[in-house]
């Protein structure tokens, strides 16, 4: 499984950052229609966590996530629903136990995208330009849904 580079974030994050609003809303279809299962999962967490503020950045990270894949030039499979439900459980273990040791190979193990993952955490605890943070629930819901759609995207890589 080929792991997504650190060289190929910071390529995603200028890529993504610097476009206008007709760029992003172009890359936002064009990656909506290229998983849209994948999408339709990961969009029902901000109705499941009741948390509007979570709708916004999830659209971000997916984008921002999807493009980091692209710059590493591997391609995925299409991601189903039973991907989805073969995933889920064991998913869910993994986050108790990590969060239960706070022991981050556990994440790093399960995910198999190390590089994306330290992105995450550091976005999640890191102060936006004009100095505001995450509220610590958006910040989790957000952590969980990224490292969710981080580790079915891996999964999904043509070998």
């Amino acid at each position: 499984m080929k792991e997504v580079s650190i060289n190929s974030i910071e390529k995603a994050i200028n890529k993504i950052d610097n476009l206008d609003d007709e760029g992003l809303g172009r890359i936002s279809e064009t990656y909506a229609l290229s998983q849209q299962t994948l999408l339709g999962y990961i969009m029902s967490a901000s109705v499941e966590y009741k948390n509007e503020q979570l709708e916004g950045l999830l659209i971000y990270y997916y984008c921002l996530i999807s493009e980091a894949f692209a710059q590493e030039q591997v391609v995925l499979n299409q991601i189903t629903d039973d991907d989805i439900d073969a995933f889920e459980e064991p998913f869910f273990e993994m986050l108790d136990e990590y969060f239960d040791k706070e022991d981050e190979d556990i994440i790093h193990d399960f995910t198999q995208q190390s590089e994306l993952i330290r992105f995450m955490m550091m976005e999640i605890t890191t102060k936006d330009e004009d100095g505001t943070s995450l509220d610590n629930d958006t910040a989790t819901q957000l952590f969980i849904v990224t490292a969710a759609m981080i580790t079915l995207m891996s999964r999904a890589i043509k070998e």
